[in-house]
């Protein structure tokens, strides 16, 4: 279904049920949905945010392209050699354009929300980079938009494309390790500086105001944008939310925890150095509680690193009949080769194939399926993630109902559900 109906913030939010009864005799995915792509047709796509992962996203034949800085979108314009691809610097006039079916999302987190929204208001399939969002109240937004909008979302969580991430999933879920009590994910420390961050004079190729978006107003200075963004709360909130997200993917698989809906409880320490402009902590310690089935999760920087720890990250699998290593998690993604070697027997359990994220996304667009990191998996995952920095900031122990997806008893959290929103942007 199209439609050029805008939501309200109490629709978005809101979990309305829709079911829509439409008879056809030819299959749509060889025909084509309306506003949706046939399976021969060609899918035309657009890049928002071509610096860092984006410029990987950027493929031959893009048709369109924008990034807030001039030398990004110059160095992402030089990878397109079939025709000469639409430039710009407000993402919105990608939006405009009827001749795109689909979107490519790299932009620093703060911005996933609104972009995903909105592009699926205008009709456009996306592919939104990890981490899903910045609030857990913006996570339900971008799936309900994808729902009421009948628009294809993936995640960029790579890792649930991976052989290894899928042999993870399948070892554990086959009961090879036992049942499982405990995984503990460890990752390197996230970085400092004593560097305060005083204000500077904007460079002439960037737009500074379109880079913050949404986010609160804050001067210019070099350490607060592009890859530093991760360490400010407002914009990247740490590694927890970056690389976490890729951990949790997998672990989330592989614990058949995608469609949790009980109740877990979460309690987080760290330490943040005095000086300097980042405001995420420097070390951290997380725990999650969950209940039917019971088993807990942790995450640490630096945590307790096997050995065997080529990527400084990764995932311990604790069970009553062994252990498994999971390194790294995102398309790097690696493990034991006992789980790589093994095969699924007869009538076990056996996740989704893919084996190429994009690919898989197309191909879901095409056919009108799910993706394989699907956006409401994706939210699902990173309300992991922020409920630890929740937990961190608050300094006590939270209880989350993945049902009603909000707090329990607790009005100082439920107001962390929600970011606020520098004008004109909101959710």
């Amino acid at each position: 279904m199209t439609t050029s109906r805008k939501f309200s913030r109490r629709e978005m939010i809101g979990k309305t049920a829709m079911a829509f009864a439409i008879p056809y005799f030819v299959p749509s995915e060889v025909i084509g949905w309306k506003g949706r792509t046939g399976a021969n047709d060609k899918i035309i796509i657009g890049n928002i945010g071509v610096g860092g992962m984006g410029i990987n996203h950027v493929a031959s034949d893009s048709a369109a392209i924008c990034d807030v800085d001039d030398g990004h979108m110059a160095n992402a314009a030089k990878r397109v050699t079939q025709g000469t691809p639409f430039l710009t610097k407000d993402f919105r006039r990608i939006l405009d354009r009827k001749d795109i079916d689909a979107v490519m999302i790299a932009t620093p987190d703060h911005w996933h929300a609104v972009m995903t929204v909105m592009a699926c208001q205008a009709g456009k399939h996306v592919y939104c980079e990890k981490p899903t969002s910045r609030t857990i109240e913006e996570g339900r937004a971008m799936v309900n938009a994808a729902r009421y909008y009948d628009r294809t979302v993936q995640i960029g969580a790579q890792g649930r494309s991976t052989s290894s991430g899928r042999a993870i999933a399948d070892y554990v879920l086959n009961g090879m390790i036992g049942k499982v009590n405990r995984v503990d994910v460890w990752h390197v420390l996230n970085f400092s500086t004593t560097d305060w961050g005083d204000p500077q004079p904007v460079p002439a190729s960037l737009d500074w105001n379109m880079w913050l978006g949404p986010a609160k107003w804050v001067d210019y200075n070099p350490i607060r944008c592009f890859f530093n963004f991760r360490w400010f709360m407002d914009f990247g909130a740490g590694f927890i939310r970056d690389r976490g997200m890729h951990a949790f993917s997998i672990v989330s698989w592989a614990m058949g925890n995608d469609q949790y809906k009980g109740v877990v409880t979460c309690e987080a320490t760290g330490e943040r150095k005095t000086v300097g402009c980042y405001n995420v902590p420097d070390t951290m310690s997380v725990t999650w509680t969950f209940q039917n089935p019971d088993w807990t999760l942790t995450w640490g920087q630096p945590g307790n690193p096997p050995s065997q720890n080529p990527q400084g990250w990764g995932a311990i699998y604790h069970g009553d009949k062994g252990e498994l290593l999971q390194f790294g998690g995102d398309g790097g993604c690696d493990t034991q080769p006992k789980a790589k070697d093994f095969k699924v027997p007869p009538g076990g359990k056996e996740v989704a194939v893919s084996n190429d994220h994009r690919d898989n996304w197309l191909n879901a667009i095409r056919t009108h399926t799910k993706p394989i990191m699907d956006v409401e998996i994706g939210y699902h995952v990173v309300t992991l993630c922020i409920l630890g920095n929740i937990a961190w900031t608050l300094g006590r122990k939270v209880t989350y109902d993945f049902t009603r997806e909000t707090f329990i008893n607790d009005e100082e959290a439920k107001r962390m559900l929600r970011g606020e929103y520098r004008a004109p942007w909101q959710i």
